[in-house]
């Protein structure tokens, strides 16, 4: 029977880092997807809950699944922290053989490929900002830049390690964000904003079972072109995330940890929608501005933010602002998730050789630059979703073995 792992942090220790990640991901949530999945309709009450559906609940579910499986047997049963260690009481001795090595390199390509997405996506958003702000050519060329350059900012990031390089990015991160959310909070429509909050957590609750049935849908392409990419990429981005939560969780109760990795990023993600989002939908339908309204038209959901600060006070700094998060952001990303692949790669050992970092880190920015040069955001969606669905298997039987495992401990 497992013992119980004594606590590594206090609390507040502990969520700290758990609510950097939250804010990372919440903004660049896709920001700019966001918006434009909420300027697609005039009226917020059905738009806002089928937002919060593809950031709510369901991502972080798979992420806690993911967590919970890694931290309860590294910490508990003292295994190795990599993704084979979570199906010992499926495999048994197995998960040091063939099988184990095939989910391991199920896991390295999804992080892999899901990174490598996400520096392409993060790419074509810094572009168009710096070409919205500055004039400067939203080519190809722009965006290859772009990547090396956050290639080469979390290669130096690796090398300082998680403490010193990702922890530090990711609080300048965390408090940028914070700063930009208590400033559009002041200046735009705020008991809006409030109201908005509220209402779209109700409406969320209400059509969640709704949202999540694909029998009988009359709109299968909002559920194909946004639903079906998001599941396949949260799904890619599972090893990387819950690994990071594994790694601060260790001492916690299972309803310490569902309540912190599961509602609480859920509420965060509802706050961010209503803030930002709801500022959109207000400027449309109240003021009648019709500049985020046009990304839509025109298809480009990476200029929706910039569209959406353009008529609040400061638009110029505000703007740079979030350019700024991006990019950080995309670092961080980068950084950490080469740390969770050479963990994976290195049999669950922390302090890999930095030469295996050092390949990793380099490697996603090469795959980002390749997809995106080979074949735009096409390519990209397309390889998330491919990365996605093998590993979702993984998922489902780590779900059974994670079942196995407590109820083990609990006997």
């Amino acid at each position: 029977m497992p013992s119980m792992a004594p606590a590594a942090f206090c609390v507040a220790d502990w969520i700290e880092p758990i609510w950097r990640e939250i804010s990372s991901v919440a903004f660049a949530v896709w920001l700019a997807r966001l918006l434009t999945s909420l300027a697609t309709t005039a009226k917020p009450a059905p738009a806002m809950p089928a937002t919060i559906f593809h950031w709510g609940l369901h991502p972080w579910a798979i992420y806690a699944v993911v967590a919970l499986a890694l931290a309860f047997f590294c910490y508990n049963a003292k295994l190795p922290l990599t993704i084979r260690s979570a199906f010992y009481p499926l495999l048994g001795e197995r998960v040091w053989g063939w099988w184990g090595h095939i989910i391991d390199i199920l896991a390295v390509f999804a992080t892999l490929f899901g990174l490598a997405t996400s520096l392409g996506f993060g790419a074509e958003q810094a572009t168009a900002g710096l070409s919205y702000l500055f004039d400067i050519p939203s080519g190809d060329g722009t965006k290859v830049v772009l990547i090396i350059a956050i290639t080469g900012v979390a290669l130096v990031s690796v090398l300082a390690g998680l403490d010193a390089g990702v922890k530090r990015l990711s609080e300048i991160n965390m408090v940028l964000a914070l700063l930009l959310l208590a400033f559009v909070i002041a200046v735009g429509p705020t008991m809006t904003i409030v109201q908005g909050f509220f209402s779209g957590l109700f409406n969320y609750i209400t059509t969640v079972p709704q949202l999540s049935n694909w029998v009988g849908r009359d709109d299968l392409g909002f559920m194909h072109g946004w639903t079906t990419f998001y599941w396949a990429w949260w799904i890619a981005w599972s090893p990387f995330v819950g690994m990071f939560i594994a790694r601060v969780s260790k001492g916690r109760t299972v309803r310490e940890f569902i309540i912190c990795v599961l509602i609480v990023p859920t509420l965060a993600c509802v706050a961010w929608m209503a803030v930002f989002g709801g500022t959109a939908v207000e400027q449309y339908m109240t003021d009648g501005y019709q500049g985020v309204a046009q990304t839509v038209k025109d298809w480009t959901p990476e200029l929706s933010l910039f569209k959406m600060l353009e008529v609040l006070p400061l638009a110029g700094i505000t703007s740079f602002i979030g350019i700024v998060l991006v990019i950080v952001f995309f670092v961080t990303s980068s950084d950490s998730g080469s740390l969770v692949i050479d963990t994976i790669t290195a049999g669950g050992k922390i302090d890999a050789p930095v030469a295996q970092r050092v390949f990793w880190c380099t490697f996603e920015g090469l795959v980002a630059i390749t997809l995106l040069l080979g074949g735009g955001l096409g390519s990209l969606q397309a390889l998330a979703i491919a990365t996605g669905f093998p590993f979702a298997i993984v998922l489902l039987a780590m779900c059974v073995s994670l079942f196995m495992g407590l109820q083990k401990a609990e006997r």
